[in-house]
């Protein structure tokens, strides 16, 4: 095996706890580890750039970089981006049509710094309560602001079974999941793993000497991209599936057991 030389890790259910979003003493331990053994340390999240500021234990570790909003926002360590994708400006009305088409459905849009709601529903209330994690409280506003606004990608509440058929009515588009709530909407030739070939492009950094660890199904083509995929004991199966190695929950240990494992840090 080459000797890992980056390490990309997801944010929620990965790096920090669900629920409280904190981020556990060993994990914490296991990146300081890492950073003395000399390895790069990046975040790989579905997250917008505006939302680590909700993060606390994210924002104040000194991580050398950032692929965000599922690979269309990657940022050096100081959050300057030096590679955006956007939405596709040409699949905004067939977005817009399909949201008036399906007027029950709540549609969370992501810009660089700020993110509204099309609507509120019970509907996208109830899929979040099930999925164990909070209801949208973004501002409402009308979603023809995409048109003129530059939109990363969207967070859509329909069910999994509805994915494709997005897809397919939305050129341009498709959808990454993590939970059983939403699902991130994002262009077509997207996703984290194009976001962490621009990222290891800029450090001069080859796949083989990377590891990445994720939970979710938004992770899976990360997993697949570099030389080690990690996928936690919370994850999916299918994401436990994709991954070279599973190890144990974020709550119990999983990023320092996997690290020791790799023998990237001494226990």
């Amino acid at each position: 095996m080459e000797k890992i030389r980056a390490a990309f890790f997801d944010i929620d259910g990965t790096l920090l706890t669900f629920g409280d979003r904190q981020m556990p003493a060993s994990t914490l331990r296991a990146l300081q580890g890492m950073r003395r053994a000399g390895i790069k340390l990046f975040i790989a999240s579905g997250r917008p750039p505006f939302h680590l500021k909700r993060l606390p234990p994210i924002q104040s570790f000194p991580f050398d970089g950032y692929v965000l909003t599922n690979g269309q926002f990657c940022a050096d360590q100081d959050l300057t981006p030096f590679f955006v994708r956007a939405l596709p400006r040409e699949s905004i009305p067939a977005l817009l049509r399909w949201l008036d088409r399906h007027p029950d459905t709540a549609c969370t849009f992501c810009e660089e710094t700020y993110s509204y709601d099309n609507r509120h529903t019970e509907a996208s209330k109830d899929l979040c309560l099930a999925a164990g994690i909070h209801p949208p409280q973004n501002p409402v506003e009308d979603p023809v602001r995409a048109l003129t606004h530059t939109t990363y990608q969207l967070s859509l509440y329909i069910p999994p079974a509805m994915d494709a058929v997005f897809g397919r009515e939305v050129p341009g588009c498709r959808a990454v999941r993590w939970n059983e709530a939403f699902a991130d909407i994002i262009p077509a030739d997207g996703g984290k793993a194009e976001g962490l070939a621009r990222m290891m492009a800029r450090h001069g950094i080859q796949a083989d000497a990377c590891i990445a660890f994720g939970d979710g199904g938004n992770d899976i083509d990360m997993l697949r991209a570099v030389g080690i995929g990690v996928a936690m004991g919370n994850a999916a199966p299918a994401v436990q599936a994709a991954a070279d190695y599973v190890t144990d929950r974020v709550d119990r240990d999983g990023i320092w057991k996997a690290a020791v494992h790799f023998g990237l840090i001494q226990e």
